[in-house]
């Protein structure tokens, strides 16, 4: 059975008039790579900052490893995190900065902490001051800061930021390393959202400081997955024509465009169907889906709704 590591249940927040977050309910669990995934101000970093403790609790409660929010007593020592800009002792190197790290959580080990640079990549840099790192070297010191003493449950807020194209591929790396090898669970949160899919195997879809959908990596791949998009005089005949074909995977988007959710029909056996029963097809275009696409969608649906 999953063990809940990050409970919240009906967490709201305002700041002044804004409604950072309105009934939010989440759970993060053992194991789960959990990405956040909205727009600027959707609140994903409000839930960050509200589950260790930047920010006041507004309405609702907060479980992490078993313990409430704002009673927190041993969960606070059990987690790493990289909030917004990593921090560091500017006048201090790489190296020093992990070893007071390491006296913090008591530990002594001076191979551990060279285990920490070279897997963030900062082997070359271990003796370089920290205010002379540029802000992907920093961020970098972030994340060896934040798992250095093998957590259970790592919060990483924009972790790619600022990194150049190897860094984010070592990042990749460590996101599995850190479930495969350690068990340990991550909350993280990102604008570059192919990079999220390559690591995350849950995703929450935020808006406007609501949560509009949770889905698991297997989900997701099952909604994304590409197809035919074809563009025809009347989107709601088609859709039945293709349907009593049983070619059932279909999503009508709007009044002149059907997506096929169905990779092994051949276009001209669509176009043929169609034709034969009156439609006008416009075009006929394969198309792959992404995350980006698929976020979008969502919000637009929900303005739909409203």
């Amino acid at each position: 059975m999953e063990q809940p590591v990050l409970q919240l249940q009906g967490v709201s927040k305002r700041f002044g008039r804004f409604q950072a977050l309105k009934d939010v309910d989440l759970t993060v669990n053992t194991g789960d790579i959990f990405a956040l995934i909205g727009e600027n101000g959707a609140g994903k970093t409000t839930i960050m900052r509200l589950v260790v403790g930047l920010s006041p609790m507004g309405q609702g409660q907060i479980t992490l490893l078993g313990e409430h929010a704002g009673h927190y007593r041993h969960a606070l020592s059990r987690i790493g995190a990289v909030i917004e800009t990593p921090t560091a002792f500017e006048n201090l190197t790489v190296s020093q900065n992990l070893k007071v790290i390491a006296i913090q959580h008591g530990l002594s080990d001076d191979e551990l902490i060279a285990k920490t640079i070279s897997l963030v990549g900062l082997e070359e840099k271990a003796k370089t001051k920290a205010k002379h790192l540029s802000l992907g070297l920093r961020q970098r010191l972030g994340l060896a800061i934040a798992v250095l003493a093998q957590p259970d449950f790592v919060i990483l807020d924009e972790p790619t930021n600022g990194l150049d194209p190897m860094g984010i591929v070592q990042f990749r790396s460590l996101g599995k390393r850190l479930q495969s090898e350690f068990n340990t669970t991550v909350l993280i949160s990102s604008h570059i959202l192919t990079e999220l899919y390559q690591v995350a195997t849950k995703f929450a879809f935020l808006h406007r400081g609501q949560i509009l959908q949770v889905l698991t990596k297997s989900e997701l791949d099952e909604k994304t997955r590409g197809g035919l998009e074809i563009t025809v005089s009347d989107a709601a005949h088609a859709a039945e024509i293709l349907d009593e074909a049983n070619l059932k995977q279909l999503q009508v988007r709007d009044d002149s465009h059907v997506v096929l959710q169905n990779l092994t029909t051949p276009p001209e056996k669509v176009n043929e169907l169609l034709v034969k029963a009156g439609v006008s097809v416009i075009s006929i275009t394969r198309r792959e889906a992404t995350l980006e696409q698929y976020y979008t969608q969502l919000i637009q649906e929900q303005g739909a709704a409203k």
